[in-house]
């Protein structure tokens, strides 16, 4: 008979210290006398309750004329979710914090009995571990590009699959395939096998896309995995930098200006093309530190995202730059002009 009854009480009690808390109005001391539990006791109450989804907290950002958002919104036509992080703090509890609040946007968009497809890397790592723990009924989750072991520690696709899978009671469907194929010949032949094919065709049925951005920048604080992790040799990064690659996004090189089809590189790349992920409906690009603002902005201008979850201090960098960027631009039409007038 206990142990019949012993499972539901803890969520219970969660329950009924969520409600006095955030509906009631309650103090965390009044909660422990009711309850007749400590003050921390509580305290780690109220955490489960958020972390099993008893609690869902929404923030309505104002958006109005003059905030980061509305800024976003009228240069790239993008939906950005800024995300407020304290000056001087360290660069992984900055893209902790962007991916906390990056969770909770993917788990709202995740379609119930559709198809999702993700990204890999250092920010959906951190992404899928903040995931709560919610079932969307009927959900697949589909890697969107290759990807071979990482060298050393870093993370690997098999752990943001496997946390989509538990947390969210997903379906996860990997892509056997590397990040880049040492031939463009040898890729082509793959894509002609029927099982890549099948895995293809689940991700054109994606009607959501998450994903983060890369950038080769070697001083970054957090170094992109697609440039630590040993998926290119120093040939391919010295292309890269001979085709004016600022940034990646599934594993496909972007230039600032946001122009893809001409990088080399491209040939033997396996994530689907900007071109490619026009087509999915949400896109949801996520990013976190001013090391990425030259790559994000060349995301950005590919149009590749409808929805950004981003830091504030990166919001306002990726401005900075697009500012110079058009800024210059108008003095040389300016001087053109004065040219022509000669």
């Amino acid at each position: 008979m206990t142990s019949g009854t012993a499972g539901p009480a803890p969520l219970v009690r969660c329950y009924e210290a969520a409600s006095m808390y955030y509906v009631q109005g309650e103090t965390m001391d009044v909660i422990a006398r009711h309850l007749g539990v400590s003050r921390s006791t509580v305290s780690r109450m109220l955490a489960r309750a958020r972390a099993d989804g008893i609690v869902r907290i929404t923030l309505t950002a104002p958006g109005g004329a003059g905030t980061l958002e509305a800024a976003l919104r009228d240069t790239f036509n993008v939906a950005a979710r800024i995300v407020p992080v304290r000056e001087g703090t360290t660069e992984i509890h900055r893209l902790e914090q962007v991916a906390a609040v990056a969770a909770e946007e993917l788990v709202a968009l995740a379609p119930h009995n559709g198809v999702l497809g993700t990204a890999w890397g250092t920010t959906m790592s951190e992404v899928s571990a903040a995931l709560p723990r919610r079932r969307v009924p009927g959900l697949t989750v589909v890697q969107l590009n290759g990807a071979t072991a990482p060298e050393g520690d870093g993370p690997n696709v098999g752990e943001v699959l496997g946390d989509f899978a538990e947390r969210l009671g997903a379906r996860a469907v990997g892509f056997p395939v590397p990040a880049f194929f040492d031939h463009a010949a040898t890729r082509q032949a793959m894509w002609s096998e029927r099982s890549i094919r099948r895995i293809l065709a689940l991700a054109d049925r994606a009607s959501v896309a998450v994903f983060g951005v890369g950038s080769p920048d070697p001083t970054a604080a957090l170094p992109s995995q697609v440039y630590s992790g040993g998926h290119l040799t120093d040939g391919d990064l010295e292309l890269l930098r001979h085709d004016g690659v600022v940034g990646d996004v599934c594993t496909v090189m972007l230039r600032q200006d946001g122009t893809w089809r001409d990088v080399a590189l491209n040939g033997r790349a396996t994530g689907p093309t900007p071109a490619q992920l026009s087509r999915i409906p949400r896109r949801l690009c996520i990013v976190a530190g001013v090391g990425k603002a030259r790559a994000l902005l060349a995301a950005l201008r590919a149009r590749v995202a409808t929805d950004l979850v981003v830091d504030d201090a990166t919001a306002r960098a990726v401005l900075a730059l697009a500012a110079r960027k058009e800024k210059r631009d108008h003095g040389l039409h300016g001087q053109n002009g004065q040219h022509r007038q000669r």
